[in-house]
């Protein structure tokens, strides 16, 4: 059963988002790509920005990064459906540029309160701008794969960073490490609430 108290907080979270004229991007962009999946979700993936087709569908993930993503998660017997999905910033930037910092922190209480809302087990970040959210300072080629424990706003969550799936579709390396960091994801939500269920019993 859907959490319809989530659902509802999620659509008022999307039209608050549409409704906000401050936010940067708006005025270039198609669509808002707010993000989609589960709102019961374990596992919550935060990429980088909408690329040209997830600027046209309004939706993340759907291009050819998107049909990556859907194969890795595919990999793990994980229907997309079951996660939810979105990134740091919702607009997409002129020809694919990277975000800049004062976008990132625009778009970031609109983000924070996806994942209040959602409360996810495991955070999984693609690439290196949604991996700085919660890990700043450090290489995503060194760090990629290894769970972090982080005290996000008075909870405690489990931050994966991973590659993005566009670098992996450059790089046949990046892409056998993000195959790697993938398998490792299911043991991961399931430690993550074993974990949980300890610090209820200790209550």
């Amino acid at each position: 059963m859907v959490d319809e108290e989530k659902l509802i907080r999620l659509r008022e979270l999307k039209k608050k988002m549409w409704e906000d004229t401050t936010l940067p991007l708006r005025k270039s962009a198609t669509n808002l790509v707010f993000g989609e999946g589960d709102p019961d979700a374990k596992l919550f993936f935060l990429g980088e920005s909408p690329g040209y087709w997830e600027d046209q569908k309004g939706r993340p993930f759907v291009g050819n990064a998107g049909a990556l993503l859907n194969q890795l998660l595919y990999s793990i017997k994980l229907p997309r459906e079951e996660v939810f999905i979105t990134n740091v910033i919702c607009y997409r930037p002129p020809e694919n540029r990277d975000p800049f910092p004062e976008e990132i922190e625009a778009f970031a209480p609109y983000i924070d309160e996806m994942i209040e809302v959602i409360k996810p087990k495991v955070i999984v970040t693609l690439g290196r701008f949604s991996m700085a959210k919660f890990i700043p300072g450090v290489k995503i080629t060194v760090v990629h794969g290894k769970p972090h424990g982080v005290d996000w706003k008075g909870t405690k969550l489990t931050v994966v960073p991973m590659f993005h799936p566009a670098a992996a579709l450059r790089s046949g390396e990046v892409l056998r490490q993000i195959k790697e960091d993938f398998l490792k994801l299911p043991e991961l939500v399931i430690d993550s609430e074993k974990v949980e269920v300890r610090q209820m019993n200790l209550v």
